[in-house]
């Protein structure tokens, strides 16, 4: 009899060396040194260019560095995506990945024994993890940036797989450095938009906002929306939102946009949907493991997302695939 294949678990096995080494390559700063040779590079890092060279190498297996003679350079991807001066920069999210979320994973087996994130755990914090590992200005930042780089991949998409033209004012709640307001008012020209958010987070939106053309149309309020009243709307946004609570904080929040919405009004809701017999998508399983190690959340299907919008009192729930990494529900006030 034949064995079967192995290549599913040895690939596993593999997976997070290929990760640590964008993280590492990320951290160092390689993608914003190049081109350059690995005795060049080694110098400009303090870094030996023997084990340096290792790990350029394995960048150019990785399909993330190109290399000519003893020369390496950027790809398309890794240029855009991996450096830090790049306006499409993924590196904040890269490097919270790296710094936090490859230790809260460390700590999964406790995770799902517990039912509770690993907070104390991997990081030895007592407070929610945003509010107290971005207690630096300038870790917030990059986080931010590399929260925007993920939003210019998605939300584009986000607002498209619904005709959002009925609406006149869409109000982003928790709506971070507002890439999901200028993609819904670049595409739709009437539209006007309120980015809301923490009054740190607002400041950091506004150099986003403004480069867009449709920077006359969109507006920053500082707020809290689980305490604070929320902008008129007639459209609500969320967007990775309720993936990061449970079922009671969520109520509340869609209790509270329910009755701030006129007759008509919408809600749309931008997270990963799980099948209905959760056997897939992949990237969805995984970020509810995610979700498990690092907040009070998960990721849902389609039916559950229903039944909480139900509950809170709107109809005509919908759900699409996006093709994007970020799926979107609309559901409307009756």
């Amino acid at each position: 009899m034949s064995s079967p294949d192995p290549s599913v678990v040895l690939d596993l096995i593999e997976a997070f060396r290929r990760s640590k080494t964008m993280f590492t390559a990320v951290r160092l700063g390689v993608f914003d040194r190049l081109p350059a040779t690995a005795e060049h590079l080694g110098r400009t890092l303090e870094a030996d260019p023997g084990a340096l060279g290792r790990l350029l190498d394995g960048c150019v297996g990785l399909g993330l560095l190109q290399k000519n003679a003893d020369r390496y350079e950027n790809t398309p991807a890794s240029d855009a995506y991996l450096r830090k001066q790049s306006p499409q920069r993924l590196t904040g999210y890269i490097e919270y990945s790296d710094q936090v979320l490859y230790r809260l994973w460390g700590c999964l087996d406790g995770a799902v024994k517990e039912g509770t994130h690993r907070w104390k755990n991997a990081l030895g914090l007592d407070g929610p993890i945003f509010s107290s590992f971005f207690r630096t200005p300038e870790a917030r930042s990059e986080f931010l940036a590399g929260m925007h780089g993920l939003g210019l991949l998605t939300s584009p998409a986000v607002v498209r797989v619904f005709n959002l033209n009925r609406f006149r004012h869409l109000a982003d709640l928790g709506g971070a450095t507002g890439h999901l307001a200028v993609a819904a008012c670049e595409r739709y020209g009437e539209m006007y938009a309120t980015v809301f958010d923490l009054a740190e987070v607002v400041e950091e939106a506004r150099a986003h906002v403004n480069v867009s053309r449709a920077a006359g149309r969109i507006r920053l309020q500082a707020g809290d929306f689980f305490q604070d009243p929320l902008p008129e709307a007639d459209l609500y946004a969320v967007g990775r939102i309720l993936h990061d609570w449970s079922e009671p904080k969520i109520r509340t929040l869609l209790t509270r946009i329910h009755a701030a919405l006129p007759p008509g009004g919408g809600l749309l809701i931008a997270e990963k949907l799980l099948d209905e017999d959760r056997a897939g998508p992949v990237a969805t399983q995984m970020q509810s493991l995610n979700m498990l190690v690092c907040t009070e959340g998960r990721e849902r299907t389609e039916s559950e997302y229903r039944a909480l919008l139900e509950e809170a009192g709107f109809t005509q729930v919908e759900a699409r695939r996006t093709g994007a990494s970020l799926d979107a529900v609309l559901a409307i006030k009756m």
